[in-house]
């Protein structure tokens, strides 16, 4: 019997047949990250159905040396929840570990296991009375865990801050099995580190997030989602700070998108239209909520804005939401970009930020540089503007072969717009975590000394390396590639 045999045996007289596999036909979906760009091999898949299940299977992968990459929705953007190609590994799923612990709509929090997905939680949330304050495209299939493991944004930062700042507690099983214990909320601690915070963002390498206590709040009593034609990024941007001094946290969310991108949704989507009538270089996305059933301060505050902003310039045409249905349909042209933007052909697509005072000069500077130095490349950006962060894509020339032009030109083309997001003091990951696909880069370009402090943490929580190994943290400058 082999290492890996002896293991599978082990495993499942560990977890039962519904907790671990090798069966190809169910372990193999799971090999391969949903844009397709990576696929490694496993052991098996691991689906523990209780924190005390995944402590012992921890322990158990350490006794043999086998590592662990844990996986929440597959839903990631940069290959962080996907094996090698060595076949060592096995993949742990939280999926079955899906239970809402304790909603307290009066405390306004919520206890949940990590493979809750987030749309689960807005409808039990929502049932309640209340909301959670993050959303994003893939609420569908997101898992809490995996978005707490990568700091996921989403539509709302503007207002509310990314996933670091709607967690309250985390339990987490640690590299050596041990049970991290820490869902008790408390406004003030001053008990040393804050561990929870540096298990957030970490994408599975220091710890396996098994539950968190999450912070809700009221419900929008109405909202007010304007779609908005400007002449450039930079009077979006203008327009983000009138919009910030009159609505202050009234206003909820703030994307941009270009004429091309707006062109592509409406082209992928086929009864989609567009909200103006006529064209516009740039659009943005503007929505305004109250938790006041009193509606009328917030037509006002939105007559105010607009009105005003026409007479500053800063507005070309717009058109309010006449319905929650229209309201939707406006936000479906926003969240149909990526997709839309596949479709047309290979791209490489950068999640970046830089600070939002330079986000339009960013744009406006490295576009025309990037599509002069690649020729017949089209570099467009979008997103949430408010926060800085820009979903950044560079289409392929025409004729380029999908999965080719990615492996080549493309890793030149992200090299220089990750040297140019440098230079504008920004990072180049912004809410999608570096995962597998960025971990040199990260290497080449982040500060030694952060850097070293990584892997000394690394090291420190799991000095046999089981934990995600290759992901996130880059190798030292003289380690040899695993």
């Amino acid at each position: 019997m082999t290492n890996s045999d002896t293991f599978s045996s082990a495993a499942t007289k560990l977890l039962g047949p519904r907790g671990f596999t090798t069966d190809p036909e169910l372990v193999d979906p799971w090999l391969t990250d949903w844009r397709g760009r990576y696929t490694g091999k496993a052991i098996g898949l691991a689906s523990p159905a209780s924190t005390e299940e995944l402590a012992r299977f921890v322990r158990l992968c350490g006794a043999h040396g086998v590592p662990i990459v844990p996986q929440g929705g597959n839903s990631g953007m940069s290959g962080g929840a996907t094996p090698d190609e060595s076949g060592d590994s096995v993949v742990v799923s939280l999926r079955r570990m899906n239970t809402i612990r304790e909603l307290d709509a009066d405390a306004m929090q919520v206890t949940c296991d990590a493979g809750v997905v987030l749309q689960s939680l807005h409808e039990a949330a929502e049932a309640e009375g209340m909301r959670f304050p993050l959303t994003l495209g893939g609420k569908g299939s997101a898992t809490i865990g995996g978005l707490i493991s990568t700091n996921a944004g989403g539509t709302q930062v503007l207002r509310h801050g990314t996933m670091r700042a709607q967690v309250l507690g985390i339990e987490a099983v640690l590299a050596d099995g041990e049970v991290f214990s820490g869902l008790v909320p408390l406004k003030k601690d001053n008990r040393g580190f804050d561990l929870k915070q540096l298990l957030i963002g970490s994408e599975g390498t220091l710890g396996i997030v098994t539950a968190a206590t999450l912070r809700l709040l009221p419900q929008i009593a109405e909202r007010r989602v304007a779609w908005v034609g400007v002449q450039s990024i930079s009077t979006a941007s203008e327009l983000l700070r009138h919009c910030e001094q009159m609505a202050g946290p009234a206003l909820e969310g703030f994307e941009v998108l270009p004429a091309h991108c707006l062109e592509s949704v409406l082209a992928h989507l086929p009864d989609a239209r567009s909200p103006l009538t006529e064209d516009h270089a740039w659009h943005a996305l503007v929505e305004l909520v109250t938790e006041d059933r009193n509606s009328d301060h917030l037509d006002r505050l939105v007559e105010d804005i607009f009105e005003s902003a026409m007479e500053l310039g800063l507005v070309d045409d717009a058109v309010l939401a006449s319905s929650e249905t229209q309201a939707e349909d406006f936000w479906q042209l926003r969240d149909s970009i990526s997709p839309a933007e596949r479709a047309i052909g290979p791209a490489m697509q950068h999640d970046i930020s830089v600070p939002v005072a330079r986000m339009a000069e960013f744009v406006e500077t490295a576009s025309p540089r990037i599509e002069y130095r690649f020729p017949g490349t089209l570099a467009v950006g979008f997103g949430h503007l408010g926060d800085g962060n820009i979903h950044y894509h560079v289409l392929a020339p025409a004729g380029a072969v999908r999965g080719e032009w990615e492996e080549s030109d493309g890793k030149v083309i992200s090299a220089y717009v990750h040297d140019l997001v440098t230079e504008f003091g920004g990072s180049i990951s912004a809410e999608h975590g570096i995962g597998q696909m960025k971990r040199d880069e990260l290497g080449r370009l982040g500060d030694p000394v952060a850097l070293n402090l990584m892997r000394n943490i690394k090291q420190a929580l799991d000095p046999q390396g089981i934990l995600n190994p290759g992901k996130l943290v880059p190798l030292a400058p003289d380690a040899a590639t695993p």
